[in-house]
């Protein structure tokens, strides 16, 4: 109960404790007369006769330190053990509440001071209170977040090379401007606040876009592959502009260390405790997406299940995917079949406030179109062919500045794999490539939330193939490079315009390199130069 409820009851109280047949000779007036007649104490220890061990010290004091309402007898007592008359506790009372009223007044003044301060905080009390009422009612979930992330290309491709049949079918196929959209919206639910069930949807329309991948050179199926874009989506075989799953997994921690996930639909780095690469803030070519080990880092796409563990900066992480879990036919698919598109990853790494690295080993059996992996990712940048199985090592780094200037973060990655393959036909059998690439990025470069980065590398080439290099048409002349160099424009806290150029010197690779040799050419016999302008949403 508040002070002045107290002091408002206290007359009643001690109307119930005083004798009812009082007379005027109980009344001690002379005592009620001096008392009060002090001037109002302003500390405990003005009392003479009030001691710290006295029961009622602490109270005595709250009512003389924080109300001043107290006074005592002239001589400098309180004589706290006498019995108090009627008189005696009217007085205690009005002043009291001489007190409580100086204090209502000079708030009083207060709110007048302040009169429309408080009337403008009330409004814009009373128009959250609606809002929140309004969302309460509206919201999607309680449980459930939606994030969305829209993405236009406008973009073209223009291609040379001493090859005049292989420059003429890039040109025709993937020669033209296009624009293309990709969209995803991520669905992100948590249970106990700690958990994370993801579903995407995600629809898109470069399947024949200029930077979909793919072209075909004379009876020669190449996947020119390395002019595709990152955001470069379209739903299989469904068509464009179809929406479907793209993600759909569970994440949970077991304890404060370990992360178990499982899903349908569920790809190898959402898996991963760590991601070996701060390159790149806006991605363009999708080959500088795999932290230099594109076999290693296959970013295969389906069925599977991981457990990752978390230990001062250490993690080590396991995972296993399946392309094509959802057929039961063990000769088209399935899990720990042949035809199971599938991959086993296992890393280990270690990430520090400003640097990170990781060491990771990947096995891949019959990965390929099935599992969505690019082609250019799994053997050579132009065979394009599928093997039994592929064991690939990665070792990727990343450093960056403690604060933004004229040194870029530093991202690189070294791949290499070793093929096995019972087809004849493509004598790779023992055959090895390897990948590297190197990664420089300038946060608020110029202007304060925009980026600069630039890339090179060589993706994924055959460096050896054992005696059948013999054979002209197996030459190991599989090399190319990729430079890319974009700037991104932060244009609000939501939308992002990047306008971005690349580069492709033999780009098909060994297919390349036989139909150069074929015409009895010199150099590379194809070569892509491509620019484009990329906006994003996100909301």
């Amino acid at each position: 109960m508040k002070l002045f409820q107290k002091l408002l009851l206290a007359p009643a109280a001690l109307g119930l404790m005083a004798p009812v047949a009082a007379s005027a000779a109980d009344l001690n007036i002379a005592g009620v007369s001096q008392y009060g007649s002090e001037e109002q104490v302003t500390s405990i220890t003005q009392f003479s006769d009030v001691q710290p061990t006295d029961w009622a010290y602490q109270a005595l004091s709250n009512l003389i330190e924080r109300y001043g309402c107290v006074a005592g007898y002239p001589n400098g007592t309180y004589r706290g053990s006498r019995a108090m008359t009627r008189f005696e506790a009217a007085a205690l009372l009005n002043a009291c509440l001489d007190r409580i009223t100086e204090v209502t007044d000079e708030l009083k003044r207060l709110m007048k001071e302040f009169e429309k301060e408080l009337a403008v905080l009330k409004g814009r009390v009373d128009g959250l209170e609606a809002k929140v009422a309004e969302l309460e009612a509206t919201q999607f979930s309680t449980t459930t977040k939606l994030k969305g992330i829209a993405t236009f290309v406008l973009g073209a491709n223009s291609f040379g090379g001493s090859v005049d049949a292989v420059r003429d079918a890039a040109a025709t196929q993937e020669g033209g401007t296009t624009f293309n959209y990709d969209v995803r919206l991520n669905f992100d639910t948590s249970f106990t606040g700690k958990d994370l069930l993801r579903t995407t949807l995600r629809a898109g329309n470069f399947g024949s876009s200029a930077f979909g991948g793919g072209i075909t050179t004379g009876t020669n199926e190449a996947a020119l592959g390395l002019n595709q874009l990152e955001v470069a989506f379209q739903e299989g075989e469904a068509g464009s502009n179809i929406v479907g799953i793209n993600r759909l997994f569970y994440q949970f921690p077991v304890g404060d260390k370990v992360t178990v996930t499982f899903g349908g639909r569920v790809r190898q780095d959402d898996m991963l405790a760590m991601w070996p690469s701060v390159y790149p803030a806006d991605t363009v070519l999708d080959v500088f997406t795999y932290g230099g080990a594109p076999g290693a880092y296959n970013l295969n796409l389906g069925a599977g299940a991981g457990i990752w563990y978390e230990d001062n900066g250490w993690s080590f992480s396991a995972n296993y995917v399946s392309g094509n879990a959802q057929n039961g036919n063990p000769n088209e698919g399935g899990i720990g079949t042949d035809a199971a598109a599938q991959t086993g990853t296992v890393q280990i790494g270690y990430a520090a406030s400003n640097w990170g690295a990781a060491a990771v080993y990947n096995y891949s059996n019959g990965v390929g179109p099935a599992s969505g992996t690019p082609l250019a990712v799994l053997g050579g940048s132009g065979t394009g062919q599928l093997f039994d199985s592929v064991n690939s090592v990665g070792v990727s780094a990343y450093w960056q500045p403690s604060t933004s200037g004229w040194v870029p973060s530093i991202s690189v990655g070294w791949g290499i794999n070793s093929y096995n393959q019972a087809d004849t036909a493509f004598d790779y059998d023992g055959a090895t490539s390897q990948s590297w690439y190197v990664g420089l990025q300038w946060d608020d470069a110029f202007i304060k939330g925009n980026a600069l980065g630039m890339a090179v590398g060589q993706p994924t080439f055959i460096t050896s193939c054992g005696d059948l290099c013999q054979d002209g048409q197996k030459s190991t002349y599989d090399g190319n490079y990729a430079w890319e160099w974009w700037y991104k424009f932060q244009v609000t806290d939501n939308i992002s315009v990047t306008p971005a150029i690349f580069y492709l010197s033999n780009p098909l690779g060994a297919i390349g390199n036989a139909a150069r040799v074929a015409a009895g050419e010199n150099g590379a016999a194809l070569t892509n130069f491509g620019g484009l302008i990329k906006t994003t949403f996100k909301f």
